[in-house]
This record gives C-alpha cells, structure tokens and sequence, in this order.
C-alpha cells in the first residue's frame, strides 16, 4: 500500500458533465476535512488538474455525493460540490441538474434503492436547495440499462432516456423565484432579470454587453472585456438577490439571451460563472424556461409570454434543449430528457488531511 488516502469513487458522466460520485459514508462527516479530500482528488488550483481526475473544465470538476435519503417523500439525499478548476475552493450551493442525471443509476447500483419493473423511479433530495427530483430509470431485467437511442446535444452517441422532473424549483437558493421583488430591472442600464427556479441566474439581452448571442463559448471566453462586464453585472445581481458578496459563490450564474437563429424559441449562453458553458445547464434551462412563462422578464420580452402546458426549445452553442412545463397544484413543474454512463469504478487517491481519514 501507500501513504496516499483511498476512497471508494464512480466515474459517472451525468448529462453534458462528468465527475466522481462518492457515498456520503465514504467521506468524513466534517465539511472542512471532506472538502479538503475533495480539492486533492480532483486536482484543484491548477489550470489542468493535472493532480488529480477533473478535466480542467467547470462541467468536468463536479461532484455528487450520495447517501440515503433524510426527509420524507425521498428516496435518496444527493449533495453536489462545483470545485473550483484553478482555485482551492469548493462550493455547495448550487444544484447540478446534468450530474443529477446520473444520481438514480448510482444510487441503484449502490444498493441504495431497488429497481423495480421495467422503469425505477427515483426520488431525490437535493440537499442544495431542500428541493425533490424525481428520475425515471431503465431497468430492465432488474438492472439500470445505460444504452438506448436517446440522444442529448452536447453528447455523442446514443444513451438509455432518463427523465427527470423538478417537482417545484422556484425558490431554490433565496426562497423566491424573483429575489428582488421585480421580474425587470435596470443594472449600470442593462434590463436584466433575477430569477432563483433550481439556480440563481441574472438574465440580460446579448446586446446589451455588445455580443450577438451567437457567438462560440469559446470566442466569448476570450473576448475579457465582455467577461468583466458580465461579471459585474453577476456581483450587483447577486447583492440584490440577498446573496451578498459572491465573489467566491459560483451563483448566480450570469445568461445571454437573444432571439433564436434556429427553429428554437429562445438562444442563449450560459456562463459558469466565468467561462461560457460549452451546451446548457440543466437547471438553468429549467430557470429560463420558467422565466418565458413569467410576464415582463427579460426571456418573455423575446419570446412572447407563454402559457403551460408546453415544451420550450432553448438554443445553445451545441444544439437546443427542450424543456416540459406544465402545472401541478398551483406549482410549475419541469421535465428534462437526459441521459447517463457509468465510466469507471474502483477507489480515487487523496492527499492525507491534518486529520488522518480512512474510508471504510
């Protein structure tokens, strides 16, 4: 053996993103000493990772971490961890609707719940937000099924459906779908939008920073005067969301919207908050959908003021992804099409914390 930490760890890609999932028994019970475990697996502070799995890439340096379920009407509680490519710093308030994708194949496959007929249904417990999800799973013959012919943009290849629906988002982080109390408001002169349904966001048009909406992440991940524009649009935002300074939060996650150049109803660009998304968040989608569906938002100026039930198709730089509202007791819910793939399994190596952890 060696003087390294190892740590039971599943390699999942969970929609557009990918990461290591961990049971929560697994890991330490102190914040401090799990998150500390958290930056040396991935590698954190350097542009590549190079010490550890993460990509290098916000959608590649995520985690979920899952446990059994501690509220009622839920099966399974699933924390997520955005770690920070080039800083040491991890951050649990936002949910991840991509890695989510992934939590009711995990959470089957780690004995956690049973499969059941043809189609399991999951119930999870975001312990970011206290919101519940459920995912429908493939299992036939008793066990998760990861090919099949859905297909994602932003993915290659074909992959078993995973459905996935957000039972109430609004609220998600501040408790109000429009934290300020204004659907629009003007920032330095720019209309934007503070909207909280399963993540933060502040919504402005393209223009309004001098982009076209069209562009490529890449081209608008070096165009730095935009970056800085953007980023204080996000810091006023955030002070006005109750969030205070979130210079060291990933939320609220700043979005372009513009009018759609496909067959889409609304074209944006999703920032992470400091590169642009290379597709589209899934919680983020299910927070711009919403906001199409709110009068005199930023999103429903474009695409008219829409009504549930109906599917929206939001463009993004690497296709569209359709978003289902409809309304359940007075309550928008949301469902999302994913898809999963289990990578790889065995035990990740950490660094040793001040204080010496062994998992079971």
């Amino acid at each position: 053996m060696n003087d390294l930490i190892s740590v039971p760890c599943v390699l999942m890609r969970g929609g557009t993103s990918k990461g290591p999932f961990f049971l929560a028994s697994d890991l330490p019970a102190d914040q401090a000493e799990r998150d500390q475990i958290l930056l040396s697996v991935m590698g954190s502070g350097h542009p590549l990772q190079i010490d550890g799995i993460g990509g290098g890439n916000p959608v590649t340096s995520k985690v979920a971490i899952i446990g059994p379920s501690t509220v009622p009407g839920a099966d399974v509680d699933y924390l997520f961890a955005q770690v920070r490519v080039d800083q040491q710093m991890v951050d649990t308030s936002p949910n991840c609707g991509n890695m989510l994708a992934a939590v009711g194949p995990f959470s089957i496959e780690a004995g956690l719940v049973s499969a059941r007929g043809a189609t399991t249904l999951v119930r999870i417990h975001n312990v970011n937000t206290g919101k519940l999800i459920e995912a429908e799973v493939p299992t036939p013959d008793g066990k998760v099924a990861y090919l099949g012919d859905a297909s994602i943009d932003g993915v290659p290849g074909k992959a078993a459906p995973i459905a996935l629906t957000f039972m109430d988002a609004a609220g998600a982080r501040t408790g109000k779908l429009f934290p300020t109390g204004q659907s629009l408001e003007y920032i330095d002169g720019i209309a934007v939008t503070c909207i909280d349904c399963a993540m933060p966001m502040v919504l402005f048009d393209a223009e309004a920073i001098g982009a076209t909406g069209n562009e490529t992440a890449a081209e608008l991940n070096a165009d730095k005067s935009a970056l800085g524009r953007i980023e204080a649009l996000r810091m006023e935002a955030g002070r006005r969301m109750g969030m205070g300074d979130v210079s060291d939060q990933v939320t609220p996650k700043p979005v372009l919207v513009s009018k759609p150049k496909g067959n889409g109803d609304l074209n944006v660009r999703y920032f992470m908050p400091h590169q642009c998304h290379p597709s589209l968040a899934t919680t983020g989608a299910v927070g711009i959908a919403t906001a199409c569906i709110a009068r005199n938002t930023v999103a429903s100026r474009l695409t008219g003021l829409r009504a549930p039930p109906l599917v929206l198709s939001i463009e993004h730089p690497s296709g569209h992804l359709d978003v289902k509202l409809q309304e359940r007791d007075g309550k928008i819910v949301a469902g999302i099409l994913r898809t999963a793939r289990r990578l790889f399994e065995g035990h990740v190596f950490a660094k040793p914390t001040k204080r010496l952890f062994c998992a079971a």
